[in-house]
């Protein structure tokens, strides 16, 4: 289970560390930072399947994402006493990303590139350093292997540091590079721990989603971050799944209803039977709401569950008197999984606030830097250029 979770240098979040607990909630206005806080989750998870670089230019590059306040935030600043204004800085400008758990932590550094004219791919980020270490708090003695500039270094062994990697492309992170079982066991290890981590973010409901439409099924563990294969995955619930679990969070939102998968040609599509109807109705009838709360059921019910599930503002589109239920589905996913919600209903706030041991963290803005109410951060270091 993941304790600490570090950014730096993104957005609002100039320099935040958190700790998580096995249901953490992040709450807040509009505007103090929730959706930041949930993409720099997702970024770090990018980096073990080799694809953050990628992430931030659809952000619009690293300059686009970078913290655009000044370097420190002094009280005076705070208090109006002075003007918000820069000065000299005394540190590199980057975009930091780390985590622990109880065994190991992890953390990456990105920085502007060096301007070359030969190259197209000048506003690509290049990786200045990344270190992987044991325990939760990085130290010198505790550095399992980390890179620097194009090295990889890691601990032998006999106790030993040796390079194994000498001329790493800045744009290849040691993670996806430098993991083997024979020189980075753990680094191994932590990657595929973190390529399992699943986002749910906004399910499309429209017209043309994808889950209104039959689909071709197969056996579906997991369901898709878009939700596609909504039918396969529920149908893998009820075989192989908890499939009484599935039936009482549909009649907990929905007294009276129950799905139904059919399978025509290899074909699969899902409908709901409703309570006073006289047909089931088809997902392409289903409203939004329903649609949505379906697929979150689909999500939080995987036969397969994922040390981490992060969901952003899962009440979307939902009738308030949906959240409850939700809120239980979510705590019953927390008992499996760890489990991160970000959402700003206060009904689904107050359901999840009951929640024996859900951590709550209560964003807000300080001269647009997010900031936590009432918490105090869990000791951390990043690791230097």
């Amino acid at each position: 289970m993941l304790i600490t979770f570090a950014v730096a240098g993104y957005r609002s979040l100039r320099d935040l560390v958190i700790p998580l607990g096995r249901l953490t909630l992040v709450t807040g206005e509009n505007g103090s930072g929730k959706s930041s806080l949930y993409r720099s989750i997702r970024l770090l998870a990018d980096v073990a399947l080799g694809r953050v670089i990628p992430a931030l230019a659809r952000e619009g590059g690293l300059q686009s994402t970078l913290w655009a306040g000044p370097e420190q935030i002094s009280r005076r600043m705070v208090r109006g006493d002075v003007p918000v204004q820069g000065a000299r800085r005394e540190g590199p400008i980057a975009l930091k990303l780390g985590f622990a758990d109880q065994d190991y932590g992890y953390a990456i550094d990105l920085g502007l590139p060096i301007p070359d004219s030969r190259s197209a791919f000048g506003r690509d980020p290049m990786i200045k350093c990344e270190a992987v270490w044991m325990g939760e708090m990085l130290k010198r003695s505790n550095v399992l292997a980390q890179r620097a500039g194009a090295g990889v270094s890691v601990m032998t062994k006999g106790g030993t540091r040796k390079t194994v990697i000498s001329d790493l492309a800045s744009f290849d992170s040691m993670m996806t590079h430098a993991a083997d079982p024979e020189h980075m066991l753990e680094l191994l290890v932590l990657r595929e721990k973190m390529k399992s981590w699943r986002f749910y973010d906004h399910f499309r409901t429209d017209a043309d989603a994808p889950a209104r439409k039959p689909q071709i099924g197969t056996r579906t563990p997991v369901l898709a971050a878009d939700g596609h294969d909504l039918p396969s995955a529920i149908q893998t619930i009820l075989e192989i799944g908890n499939g009484a679990e599935l039936e009482a969070s549909v009649d907990d939102a929905f007294p009276g209803s129950g799905l139904i998968v059919s399978e025509v040609d290899g074909l699969f599509e899902l409908s709901m039977q409703q309570r006073g109807l006289l047909r089931p109705l088809r997902t392409s009838e289903l409203s939004d709401g329903t649609l949505r709360y379906l697929l979150l059921v689909a999500a939080l019910l995987s036969p397969r569950p994922s040390p981490l599930l992060v969901l952003n503002e899962p009440e979307t589109s939902l009738h308030p008197d949906l959240l409850p239920a939700l809120g239980r589905l979510i705590a019953a996913a927390s008992k499996r999984s760890q489990v991160i919600v970000v959402s700003h209903a206060p009904t689904l706030v107050d359901e999840l606030s009951k929640v024996q041991g859900c951590s709550i963290l209560k964003l807000h803005k300080v001269l647009g830097e997010t900031k936590i109410d009432d918490m105090t951060p869990p000791g951390w270091a990043w690791p230097q250029r």
